[in-house]
Parts: structure tokens; sequence; C-alpha cells
């Protein structure tokens, strides 16, 4: 049978940086510490593809997947990032003519969170990672890891908490006076979705419940699925003392890193990323940002 895939192209001979596959759901297991933690993650792997080859061999792709996903059952992975290592490192082994490889997972994952302990319960939250390889000319292998998290939370807007302090202060003059000037005023609220995404370098490392708390520090507050009328009440209070636009949220959430994670060094890369699902208009607000801790550090971040 001939190799369909290994044949020139038939027009367009360019070289492609990313074919693959993407979709595919697994069972996965990571211990962390004592921990094992069984995810559902979603995959993509992608190598890419020379010039002079029709097809990319993507079962091949399925294949390493499975193998190295499904060994997790009886020998649990580190991380969900040291995974995608590892399937990014086989990908160039078994596909010869390939220089890149890139490998990109998301799961659910589980935090007890709660107003109160009483009433605490199971948060979802998403993991992230990512996994490159890079084959040079003399066959060495480089690889660079991604690490991140997701969180959703609360913002209340500060704009229209001070239109709404002027507009009250007219009805009520009493606000005015400087006693209650840190009475917390109504605002529009958003449900907020916020990713941290850490670049490592080397062998550095961290904990992606650390993640997960960053991101809540920096939001207004954070959201939980059980809430009594006094919880609300706490909720709404804590968000309208601490109201954010979406540029206070990432500033707020980089600027709080080197402090919270002292160890890593200056050339470990962390992107920010931020929407608030707005109540009052009919678009969401998006801000983003992508920086070094060096460059935290040096701006007295933190």
């Amino acid at each position: 049978m001939r190799d369909v895939h290994a044949m020139p192209p038939d027009q367009g001979r360019l070289r492609l940086r990313s074919v693959g596959v993407s979709g595919i759901r697994k069972p996965i297991v990571v211990l962390r510490g004592e921990r094992a933690n069984s995810l559902s993650a979603t995959f993509r792997v992608s190598v890419d593809l020379p010039s002079s080859r029709k097809g990319s061999d993507l079962s091949r792709n399925a294949e390493i997947l499975a193998e190295i996903v499904d060994a997790t059952v009886v020998r649990p992975a580190e991380s969900l990032e040291s995974a995608c290592s590892s399937i990014a490192r086989e990908l160039l082994a078994r596909h010869p003519t390939a220089t890149e490889s890139h490998v990109a997972a998301s799961a659910e994952y589980f935090l007890r969170r709660g107003v109160t302990p009483e009433r605490s319960s199971f948060e979802d939250y998403t993991l992230l990672a990512e996994a490159r390889a890079a084959r040079s000319s003399d066959g060495a292998v480089a690889n660079a890891r991604i690490v991140g998290a997701e969180a959703v939370g609360m913002t209340a807007c500060p704009c229209a908490m001070e239109s709404c302090r002027e507009a009250l202060v007219r009805e009520y003059p009493e606000l005015g006076d400087a006693r209650f000037r840190d009475l917390p005023i109504v605002s529009h609220n958003q449900r907020n979705r916020t990713r941290l995404r850490l670049e490592l370098v080397d062998r550095t490392d961290v904990e992606v419940d650390d993640l997960i708390a960053a991101i809540e520090a920096a939001q207004s507050s954070p959201t939980y699925a059980i809430l009594k009328r006094g919880d609300e009440a706490k909720v709404v209070l804590d968000a309208h003392r601490r109201p954010k636009f979406v540029e206070d949220v990432v500033r707020d959430l980089l600027g709080g890193l080197p402090n919270r994670f002292p160890g890593l060094p200056d050339d470990v890369v962390a992107n920010a990323e931020t929407v608030s699902e707005e109540s009052i208009h009919k678009y969401n607000v998006e801000a983003s940002h992508r920086v070094s801790f060096g460059e935290l550090r040096r701006s007295g971040a933190g």
C-alpha cells in the first residue's frame, strides 16, 4: 500500500507549523504530594509538517497519547504539564521528519470552598497545561512547559459605584459625611473569568492550588455553589468593598506573584487573561498581559 502521507503535496509546498488532533478526552491520574487526583482531561496534540510531505501520521498522535495517559492509572503522572512534556517528546521520537511538537490540555478540577466551613462544597475550576518540544539540527530536544488555571468569580464596577454614590448623596445628603466615605454603595456586577498561566523553566514547579488562590485574591470576590441569605450578603458586601475594573484584576494578579512565588526565577513568564461578563452592557470587557517575574520585581510589584 502506498504511503499517501509521505508523498509530496500536490501544490503549495509549504512547511506547516502545526498539524494534529484535538478534542481527545482522557482520564488521567496526577499525583501531587500524597494526593492522587483523577482528572477528566481534553488534549490537543500536534507536530509541524515539512514541505516535502503531503500529510502527517495522525494515528501516531492518538497512540502516543493513549500509551502515556493510560499508564497513569498504574503510575500517576507528577503533574498534568509533566504528562504533556512526555507526550511532546515522544511525538518527536515517532515523527522523525518533525522538528516541533505542541501538546495542550485542560481538565476539570475541584477544591473544597465555602463562605463558612459548614456550607463548603467542591467548587469547580479548570487546570491548564501545555508543553512544547523542539529538535535542533544536532538532534538535541529542548522542552518548555506551561502550567495554569482558570477561576470564575465576580467583580463590582468602581465607576458605576461612584456614580451611584453621587446620586445617592443628592438624595440622602447625610451619606456625604466623611464617616460614610468607605460605605459600600450599589454597583453593577460581572461574572469574572480569569486565567493565569506560568511559562516554567528548568525544574521549576508550582502548585495549581496556589495559582487558583492568586486568581481569587485578585477578583472582587470568589463565588460559591452553596449560599444562604446571610452568605449572599457577605459575598455581595465583600465584592463591593473591593470594586475592580478588569484592568485592576490583571494588575493585582500579576503584581502579587513575586510575593506568592518568591522562589521562581526571573525568567519565568506569567500570562494573565481576564474577561468580565457584563450585566448592564450587551458586551463583555477583557484585559490581558504577559510579563516576566524579573520585570515584575524590577517594577516593585508585590
